[in-house]
C-alpha cells in the first residue's frame, strides 16, 4: 500500500494481512528530525499495527523538521506555543484523514513521540482526548501553555507510557518527574519510566515501552 496525499507528509507500514479497522499507531519526531527517524522502529513493532510516520510541518536549515520553533536566549530555552498550537491542531485533522484513508479502527488510535513530539502528543491527547487512546511519551515534558485540559472532557479512555532518561541534557529530567503529580491529581491512567541514559531510547526503553503497547492494541 502506498502513502496518500493528506495534509502532513508522511511514510506508512501496512499489516503484512490486510483487514479492516487495524489498530493504528502515528509517529511524531523530534525537532530537527525527519519522518524517517521513528519509521526505525516499525520492523520490530507489533505486525497488527498500521504504523504511519508523520513530518513535522516546519522546515528548518539546513535540515530537518520541526513542529514549532524554539529560541534560545543566554538564559532559556523558548518555544513558539503559537506554532505549538497549530501544530498540534494539525495533528488533530491529520488523525481524522489517517481514519478515512486508511482501514484503520477510529477508536484504537495511538500517538508515540519523541521529545518535541512527545510534548506535541500530550497537547494532542489532552486536547483532542475524543481521537486517541494511547500515547507513548518519550523524552518529553508538559506544555501546559499548548493544551487545554477542560474536566468537562472525558479522559477516561486515555493511556499514557512516559519515560525518560535519567542523565538527559536537553530536556532535563526534573521536568519529566512533574507528569506523575499531573496524573495523578487528575486520575489519568500511566506508567512512568526512567533510563540510564540521556537524550535517547535505550534498548530497554523500547522493549518496555513495546510490551505495553502490546497489551493495549
Amino acid at each position: 500500500m502506498q502513502a496518500k496525499k493528506l495534509s502532513l507528509h508522511h511514510i506508512i507500514k501496512a499489516p503484512k494481512t490486510a483487514v479492516e479497522k487495524v489498530p493504528v499507531l502515528l509517529l511524531l519526531h523530534g525537532y530537527g528530525s525527519n519522518e524517517e527517524d521513528l519509521f526505525s522502529f516499525a520492523a520490530e513493532l507489533p505486525e497488527e499495527l498500521f504504523i504511519v510516520s508523520v513530518r513535522a510541518p516546519r522546515d528548518l536549515q539546513p535540515y530537518g523538521y520541526s513542529w514549532y520553533d524554539i529560541h534560545y536566549t543566554a538564559t532559556e530555552k523558548i518555544s513558539n506555543d503559537e506554532h505549538a498550537i497549530e501544530s498540534r491542531d494539525a495533528v488533530a485533522t491529520f488523525i481524522d484523514e489517517v481514519v478515512d484513508n486508511y482501514p484503520v479502527d477510529a477508536s484504537n488510535v495511538t500517538l508515540l513521540g519523541f521529545s518535541q513530539g512527545t510534548i506535541l502528543s500530550y497537547s494532542v491527547a489532552f486536547t483532542y482526548p475524543e481521537k486517541v487512546k494511547n500515547v507513548i511519551a518519550l523524552s518529553g515534558y508538559l506544555n501546559h501553555n499548548i493544551f487545554d485540559f477542560n474536566t468537562d472532557k472525558n479522559y477516561s479512555s486515555l493511556d499514557f507510557y512516559c519515560s525518560h532518561g535519567s542523565v538527559d541534557q536537553v530536556i532535563p529530567v526534573e521536568a519529566a518527574r512533574e507528569i506523575t503529580p499531573f496524573m495523578e491529581e487528575h486520575n489519568l491512567k500511566h506508567v512512568y519510566e526512567e533510563f540510564p541514559v540521556g537524550h535517547g531510547v535505550a534498548p530497554q526503553n523500547f522493549y518496555s515501552f513495546k510490551a505495553w503497547l502490546e497489551k493495549r492494541i
